[in-house]
């Protein structure tokens, strides 16, 4: 682990939590599903356009989210490290500043004005929302990319970010650069390819 790691202490960790509370009970206040309406949770729902498609605890889009946890640890190091913001314990906000990112994603990615973006641009075009389920996992998942970063090399978490994105574009036609490249400028070539296959 090299210095300047961002490795949060006690009340780091405990805003961190209290951040992502406060994220499932909005997410409920707007009406979010608790669990996947066909009244069971799974491990694992492989199928990117049905019903159980982000209920669930991991799916193909779980290695997104690792990927944001590597890319908002990225963005604290800079903030915090390179840039020394907070001072000389800022570097321990760099782990909450990672969840209240994803957190505010969960919120926003919840809303109807993106879930129908989601439907009418991008490869989910059965997306109906998360339920609070996956979106807290989401939180979890994006945790565990940051937890990756602060453990490895930088240049074995870049190859794994890589690897997570490839094996996602090849059995789903969908990853976290497609997802954005879709909802920010939609190209008409990677939607016509995206129809054509992956797992529907």
């Amino acid at each position: 682990m090299s210095a300047g790691a961002l490795i949060p202490d006690r009340r780091t960790i405990l805003v961190a939590l209290g951040i992502t509370l406060v994220t499932i009970a909005i997410l409920l206040a707007m009406g979010r599903t608790p669990i996947c309406e066909c009244g069971y949770v799974s491990l694992w729902h492989g199928q990117i356009n049905d019903a159980g498609n982000s209920q669930h605890i991991t799916d193909w889009y779980t290695p997104s989210h690792i990927i944001h946890g590597m890319i908002f640890y990225a963005l604290g190091w800079w903030l915090f490290v390179k840039r020394g913001w907070g001072g000389a314990q800022g570097y321990r906000w760099g782990f909450p500043l990672a969840v209240l990112l994803e957190a505010a994603w969960e919120v926003l990615e919840n809303t109807p004005m993106v879930i129908n973006r989601f439907r009418a641009v991008t490869a989910n075009f059965g997306y109906s929302g998360d339920s609070v389920l996956n979106s807290g996992a989401d939180i979890m998942w994006m945790s565990f990319g940051f937890w990756l970063a602060l453990r490895l090399p930088v240049r074995v978490t870049v190859a794994l970010a890589v690897i997570g994105e490839l094996v996602a574009g090849y059995v789903v036609r969908d990853n976290l650069t497609l997802n954005v490249i879709m909802l920010l400028m939609p190209v008409d070539a990677i939607a016509e390819w995206q129809a054509s296959g992956g797992v529907a």
